[in-house]
């Protein structure tokens, strides 16, 4: 079984009913509306409630940053690439690949944002990058239990099966020679960021039908791989709005 911890999270699990929920455990010392909303939802879907010591959350989500609330869940269900394809939120085919990140509130954030931003879904790797955990699902505050997240085994394999069904692969890249906002977006598209550090893989990168980065105008070469994201993405949102 997994956790889902935080006031966003869990009342976001309730409602998508994404995953099965075992129990929802919630602090005995806590007494606010906010809580109080979520056990009413809790004893309108007939979910399980048990009100236990603050501790006893710690341990259920390794940490104490829970809020008082804890859901015990079965495990995140992963969407297939075949259904992710099949979708589209709008008039272009809007897509995320993330080329093994590894930090969980990194991946929280850009879930958050692609989902915001009106993205389709998301596809991660599913070795050497963080899955979807309880840290993650609460970075993402609740965006993760209604974006579509797909788990491939190989990211370059995944994006020729991309451009095999008509979606360009934009790689976002500090050796990219196009600025991200020349790029006219209206298009299916696939935006393709690296790990932290390393950025993307070289293969994944010779995969890419564009390469774009950008412009860094202070002292530091580059961003945090969550804000470069967010970023590109609301370039795309932006465009798509004219």
């Amino acid at each position: 079984m997994d956790a889902i911890y935080g006031i966003h999270p869990v009342e976001e699990a309730l409602t998508a009913q994404h995953r099965a929920i075992e129990y929802v455990a919630v602090a005995r010392e806590r007494h606010d509306a906010k809580l109080q909303r979520i056990i009413d939802q809790c004893r309108a879907a007939g979910v399980s409630l048990r009100f236990v010591p603050r501790a006893d959350l710690t341990r259920l989500a390794r940490t104490d940053g829970h809020q008082g609330i804890v859901a015990v869940t079965a495990p995140h269900r992963y969407a297939g690439l075949g259904d992710l394809l099949a979708r589209s939120r709008g008039e272009h085919r809007f897509l995320v690949a993330l080329d093994g990140i590894e930090d969980p509130h990194n991946l929280g954030a850009v879930i958050r944002t692609a989902d915001a931003a009106g993205a389709d879904g998301v596809v991660i790797p599913e070795r050497r990058a963080v899955g979807v955990t309880a840290v993650v699902a609460k970075a993402a505050a609740g965006a993760a239990e209604y974006l579509p997240i797909v788990r491939v085994t190989n990211m370059a394999r995944c994006l020729d099966e991309l451009k095999a069904g008509n979606i360009w692969v934009v790689g976002v890249d500090e050796r990219g020679q196009q600025s991200y906002d020349s790029l006219d977006y209206k298009m299916d598209c696939a935006i393709v960021l690296g790990a932290e550090g390393p950025g993307l893989h070289e293969l994944v990168r010779k995969k890419c039908d564009f390469l774009v980065s950008i412009p860094m105008l202070g002292k530091v070469p580059s961003l945090n791989v969550s804000v470069a994201a967010a970023v590109v993405m609301y370039e795309v949102a932006r465009q798509r709005r004219i």
